[in-house]
């Protein structure tokens, strides 16, 4: 599959995710829409105007919200719950504990504008410990989509699953990713976007755009980048991890912080199964108010900060 990110406009996957649930919708009276008073920033307005009777807003209260779709889970439905990924896993978190992941409840959890979509509102509106302390929930799929296939595919992928789930969904613009016609959606297997012998880069979400194209700078300088998309950070590729170790060295790269998310898994898999050098990209704690891009660029998510630290990486080989 060719790494080059075809040039064909930049795309919010929270359209991919409300034109997919709305279509499912329409097919299975089952599934219904529970927000925080979020119907604008979960766009789902059109839902609502379509299926008035099956989007409950409980206002601003998340735990409640949780709750609430735990209880349509348990009365047969299949509760899409949608809302900042921020207050949606930071206020709610043990209502997502027990009520959705150690009761295995049914419930779609859908945490929009995910990582630092929000940029300028700062730390407290910015969700980047979220995967840290949801990928220690046993039973709880976790998913990071980089683009609007994707997206649209785990939307389908949750509907059709029986069991929790977490669906991490951005508001950033990002292209999207090009795919062969037979290309399938598959949970718990990481997507090999590039191959490569001389690095790997394990990533997810708005960052897959960034490492493919550090990969192509790395190509011009005889460097050749495995890129790999984890869009399952659980349950967890542990195969294509150690697989990607074989060639010496892994940089992980994710819109959330060092500690506990794709590159703790990472981590965690190269050191128990095939120890190599990993370094991992990612904020580290708070962070101060800027854009997305700046706060990215600052923190060497770009493109070429990728690309420096897969040079490191190769340079310490010597």
């Amino acid at each position: 599959m060719s790494a080059a990110v075809p040039a064909t406009g930049m795309f919010d996957c929270r359209n991919a995710y409300v034109e997919t649930l709305e279509a499912l919708a329409g097919e299975d009276s089952r599934i219904v829409a529970v927000v925080n008073d979020s119907i604008g920033s979960s766009k789902l307005g059109k839902f609502h105007e379509r299926f008035p009777e099956r989007l409950i807003n409980v206002g601003i209260a998340e735990q409640n919200m949780v709750g609430v779709g735990a209880g349509l889970a348990n009365g047969g439905k299949v509760p899409f719950v949608s809302g900042a990924a921020c207050f949606l896993t930071g206020r709610a978190l043990e209502q997502i504990k027990a009520d959705c992941a150690y009761s295995n409840a049914n419930v779609k959890l859908c945490g929009i504008s995910s990582g630092v979509a929000y940029g300028e509102l700062g730390a407290t509106h910015h969700s980047i410990e979220d995967l840290a302390w949801l990928r220690a929930m046993k039973g709880l799929t976790i998913i990071v989509p980089s683009d609007p296939w994707e997206t649209a595919e785990a939307i389908r992928w949750a509907a059709a699953h029986q069991g929790p789930v977490f669906i991490r969904i951005s508001r950033m613009p990002v292209p999207a990713l090009p795919r062969p016609a037979d290309a399938r959606f598959e949970i718990g297997k990481a997507e090999l976007l590039r191959d490569g012998g001389d690095v790997a880069v394990v990533t997810c979400g708005t960052l897959v755009h960034h490492a493919l194209a550090a990969a192509d700078i790395l190509a011009a300088e005889g460097i050749e980048a495995r890129v790999l998309n984890m869009a399952t950070i659980a349950p967890f590729d542990v195969e294509a991890v150690v697989a990607a170790a074989g060639t010496g060295g892994i940089v992980t790269a994710e819109e959330h912080v060092v500690r506990g998310g794709l590159g703790g898994a990472v981590a965690e898999c190269v050191v128990a199964e095939r120890p190599v050098p990993v370094r991992i990209l990612g904020f580290p704690g708070f962070l101060p108010t800027g854009s997305a891009e700046w706060l990215m660029e600052q923190h060497g998510l770009s493109a070429a900060g990728i690309a420096q630290a897969a040079r490191d990486l190769v340079a310490r080989r010597g």
